[in-house]
């Protein structure tokens, strides 16, 4: 995916990927969670072989809406992003808009 993208090898991928992804990987993670917690789950690998499930079920789903998680495109690298908002923040703080009467 990183080549995909062409997302430096220092950068996460996640800085790059679709909201949809990030949701999609954390949905998974709450499924988890959940379920480690309601199986009192204690080994790593019990928690692993879990949460590779819960992907495959969450990537299963995405598929069969016709949603194909490597032809998604990246969105704005996350640090561009911040950057412009930090920059626009102080732009707005310099030039204040007039209040209507």
């Amino acid at each position: 995916m990183k080549q995909r993208w062409q997302v430096p090898a220092s950068r996460p991928l996640a800085d790059f990927a679709p909201t949809l992804i990030l949701k999609a990987k954390d949905f998974a993670t709450e499924i988890t969670i959940h379920n480690a917690r309601e199986q009192r789950m204690r080994s790593e690998s019990a928690i692993s072989q879990e949460h590779v499930s819960n992907n495959r079920a969450v990537r299963n789903t995405l598929l069969g809406r016709g949603i194909v998680p490597e032809n998604l495109s990246p969105e704005e690298d996350v640090r561009k992003v911040e950057r412009r908002l930090a920059a626009e923040d102080k732009k707005a703080l310099k030039k204040p808009k007039a209040l209507d009467d």
